[in-house]
Order: C-alpha cells, then structure tokens, then sequence
C-alpha cells in the first residue's frame, strides 16, 4: 500500500467524520418542514456551523478524489470507512463520555476489519470492464436500491426513516467515489476537453446534490448515531462493488482470501454499528420544529 494513498485517505475520513458532526448539530434545528426537500440547503446555509462542516466535507472529498487517483478504490474505501472514529473523537470531546468497553471493542472491529479485508483481498489494479451493459446494470442497481430506500424513508419519517435515508446516501457516495475514480482516468488522458466529453461529471454533480439532502435530511430528523453509522457502512460496500464490478479492481479470490475479505467487511460493519450506538455520540431525541431561529446557532 502506498503511503500517499494511506494518508490522504486517512485525512480525508478525518475531514469527513468531523464535518458530519458539525452539520448534524446544525441540521437537527432546521424545520421539519423542509425535510427531503431543496429548501433544508437554502435554510442551512444561513448557519456557519453547517457552513464549517460542509467545507471539512468537500476538503474531505477533494482528498478521498485524490486517493482514489492513486489506489484502487477497493483499497480506499474501507479506509475512508474510518470517518466514524472521527467523529466520535469530535462528539466524545462534546459529550465528555469515556470509550469504554463498547468504545475500543467498536475500535478494535472497525480498524482490524479494515485491516483484514486489505491483507486478505491485496487489492490491485487490473483491466476496466469496457461492456457498457455491465457498468448500467452495477450503477443501475445501487442507485436504485438507494430510490427504494428513499421511498421506504417517506413512510416511516421519524421511526427507520433518517436511517433508510442514511443508507442511500451512503451507497450514492459509493457510485460517486466510483465516478470520481473515472472522472479523473479521463481527465489524466486527455485534460479538461476529455473530462467534460463524458457524463460522469454530471453524474457526479447529481449525485452529490442528491445525496447531501439524503444526509441533510436524516441528520435533521435523528440524532447522529441512528443515521452516521449505516451512512458509513453503505458508502464502502457500493464502492467495492463498483470497483471489482466494472473498474477492474482485483481481489483474491482463493478460499482463504475470501474468508478473510468476508470476516472483514463483517467486521468493519460490526465495528461501525457498535461505535455509532456509543453514549458518546448524540442522542437528541427529533420533536417537531416549526420556525427556529437558525441565525442565532
């Protein structure tokens, strides 16, 4: 593994986890009203504390796009996976909650599941799938299990709802990750004409318009803990399988090489799920809001 790639990857999941913090203290006192809609952004805006946190977020992703330009995005994304750690650092010193058990058991899953999924698959550059057929059918399939998540969220608002939000938003950035990985193939082979020749940058525009109300809204509606750790999860896993899909990444496949990527995703997921349950991160209980004041936060 490249040492360039391990820390930009690294700086940017710190990036992330602390600029989803700072937008979920913010996002929670916008009006329910404006829940999956346009107008949550425009309401936001005004608050420089969401303001802080979306430009840790897009210094986030400018890193995350540069260390996938070097590595192989199954290399990566279990990498930027450890933006939760992060944001329990943020929200811990907020809440002054000790790790615990729970804390260094979460930890210990997330970073040794990163760590075995990379040593078991040894993820390594191979030829891109050049089948169109197969790219559609893998990004058809993501995005729309993440419209189906979206309609499920609409029924169940206040209950499942911010985490199904979550859920889509984080297999949307996992496409987007994977366009960004394309995006920047073209541009290296032929500069800026190339790059706005292809629809990925558009896609990528849509994406992440589409996924930060996603986010937005599930912040807005929960506290972090039900909505960050399936944003988390969900992010990686449609990454990797854009990756191996039509990116031409290459894993092990072996038997022993997939029981070892396998225990590892399992554990990167365990180890989201415990650190996203933790006292540490906030617990704020969502109860209709009509007209706050955001200025004034």
């Amino acid at each position: 593994m490249s040492v360039v790639v391990l820390i930009l990857a690294v700086s940017a999941a710190c990036c992330l986890g602390f600029g989803f913090v700072l937008q979920q203290n913010a996002a929670q006192q916008a009006p329910l009203g404006d829940y999956l809609s346009p107008r949550l952004l425009l309401d936001l805006v005004k608050v420089p504390r969401w303001l802080g946190g979306l430009g840790l977020m897009i210094v986030g992703m400018v890193l995350g796009a540069l260390a996938l330009g070097r590595g192989e995005i199954s290399l990566v994304e279990p990498l930027l996976a450890t933006n939760l750690l992060f944001a329990l650092v943020l929200s811990r010193r907020q809440t002054r909650r000790p790790l615990g058990r729970q804390g260094w058991l979460g930890l210990v899953l997330l970073a040794g599941g990163v760590t075995a999924f990379l040593l078991a698959g040894r993820p390594h550059a191979g030829h891109a799938v050049t089948d169109p057929l197969r790219h559609w059918l893998i990004l058809g399939a993501v995005v729309g299990a993440a419209l189906l998540l979206t309609t499920l969220a609409k029924r169940s608002r206040l209950s499942w709802g911010p985490a199904l939000l979550a859920l889509a938003a984080g297999l949307l950035y996992g496409v987007q990750d994977a366009l960004t990985r394309v995006s920047g193939e073209r541009f290296a082979a032929g500069g800026w004409g190339e790059l706005f020749a292809a629809w990925q940058p558009y896609a990528l525009v849509v994406l992440g318009f589409a996924g930060l109300i996603l986010v937005q809204s599930a912040f807005e509606t929960a506290p972090l803990r039900m909505s960050l750790p399936a944003l988390t999860a969900a992010e990686p896993l449609a990454g990797i399988a854009c990756g191996v899909g039509f990116l031409g990444d290459r894993l092990h496949t072996d038997v022993g090489a997939l029981t070892g990527e396998a225990a590892g995703l399992a554990a990167i997921v365990a180890g989201i799920v415990l650190l996203g349950l933790h006292p540490a991160l906030p617990c704020g209980t969502a109860v209709p809001r009509q007209e706050p004041d955001l200025q004034r936060r």
